[in-house]
């Protein structure tokens, strides 16, 4: 049996929305992301982009570290540092989390932002994620990429990554994914880039360089195919 951590991986180690605001450190908001104002407080930011396999997760995380200004950490790459010859095995995927999120928090502490690129199929580990955004950092996203099945056993068959999931993979975690339960920004990555992008653009609001991109946070509100 396959662990439920994912195979999903860092930039620098190297959306259609759902109708609800992206996630907040405190579950009783309903803004996109919880923002310290105490002067002295926390100044970085965590953004999670989670999904199942071969749904473009990376393509998202990377438009979202351009809004945000972030480095990107990917549990993939993490796994392959921690382990030779990894096997996926539960406790792999628990060492493997507890590191992205180790790093992530150290990130945040020194007031950076950082996007994390990782399945996050288990509840629990995006429950670790909100916790240390609560505990360190001052604004925090939940972004959850769809795709089209279709689309993911097409892509999954061209790409050449880092990444070893394959359609068989995709199809393991779609049994096991625990649904994402709180308010989060869903981005639907089965059409063209352009129009994932769009998604995404319109959930972070915050110009890209080089690009001309509206100001503010954005309507979030866009077509979601039921793929997933």
């Amino acid at each position: 049996m396959r662990d439920r951590g994912g195979r999903a991986s860092d930039r620098t180690e190297s959306p259609t929305s759902n109708g609800e605001p992206a996630d907040s450190l405190d579950p009783t908001r309903s803004t996109s992301s919880a923002t310290i104002a105490d002067d002295e407080g926390p100044t970085g930011r965590l953004v999670v982009v989670c999904g199942l396999p071969g749904v473009g997760k990376t393509t998202v995380a990377e438009r979202v570290a351009d809004h945000v200004d972030g480095r990107i950490r990917r549990t993939d790459v993490i796994r392959k540092e921690l382990f030779d010859d990894p096997e996926y095995t539960d406790a792999e995927t628990e060492a493997v989390y507890a590191e992205l999120l180790a790093r992530a928090r150290d990130d945040v502490e020194a007031g950076d932002a950082v996007v994390l690129d990782a399945t996050f199929a288990d509840a629990r580990f995006r429950a670790d994620a909100r916790e240390t955004a609560a505990a360190a950092a001052a604004e925090f996203d939940l972004v959850e990429v769809a795709c089209d099945e279709a689309v993911v056993e097409r892509r999954i068959e061209r790409r050449d990554g880092i990444s070893d999931a394959d359609f068989e993979i995709h199809l393991h975690f779609k049994e096991l994914f625990d649904e994402v339960a709180t308010d989060h920004v869903v981005v639907d990555n089965s059409g063209t880039e352009a129009e994932t992008f769009a998604q995404v653009d319109a959930a972070f609001g915050e110009n890209v360089a080089g690009e001309d991109q509206p100001t503010g946070r954005g309507d979030r509100s866009a077509p979601v195919t039921d793929a997933e």
